[in-house]
């Protein structure tokens, strides 16, 4: 297993990290922002797909999902329960819509390139809330459709988001301690 807050690898070692639903699992995510800044190289990247908060979000994932949900929670760590079993599925939002600024200002090396919510229609009726699929297969392609034609509505009713984070170089003087 790898800590997200240790990362096993020298400095400027990666060009990229890629996450699925991850973020919102790691209880001090500001020591894994700093960890991945020592250890992605300028012009490297952190692509992330995590859940996003929105008005249907809440509902769904307040109501239907087994995992902490807290978007009103003021600080961005939570308590260590046990591998992937701590979690604020809010924490993305929190980190990047809310407090994007605060952000931005602790975290200079990283620039937010892209955060674009999106309605995963068929992770929901696949079963990824349940594990009990609501969808043949054969009808993939109608879902598909349905999904991209909810595009002009992601920002009302996404349920995860895309997040791209750039790994630039930052002055050392515009480092805030945390």
């Amino acid at each position: 297993m790898l800590d997200g807050q240790q990362l096993p690898f020298v400095d400027k070692a990666l060009r990229g990290i890629v996450m699925t639903n991850v973020l919102h699992h790691l209880p001090r995510s500001r020591s894994f922002f700093s960890e991945a800044a020592r250890c992605v190289r300028p012009g490297g990247v952190i692509v992330m797909i995590e859940p996003w908060v929105t008005s249907w979000s809440r509902v769904v994932y307040s109501h239907l999902h087994h995992e902490p949900f807290d978007p009103e929670s003021p600080v961005w760590e939570f308590p260590r329960t046990g591998p992937l079993s701590g979690a604020n599925g809010a924490l993305p939002w929190i980190v990047f819509g809310r407090d994007r600024k605060q952000f931005e200002g602790d975290f200079p090396e990283w620039e937010v390139r892209t955060v674009r919510p999106f309605m995963p229609v068929r992770y929901l009726i696949s079963g990824g809330l349940s594990l009990r699929s609501l969808m043949p297969g054969w009808s993939f392609g109608f879902w598909r459709v349905c999904e991209n034609a909810l595009g002009p509505l992601r920002s009302k009713c996404g349920m995860f988001a895309l997040i791209v984070l750039e790994r630039v170089v930052a002055s050392p003087l515009c480092r805030v301690s945390v």
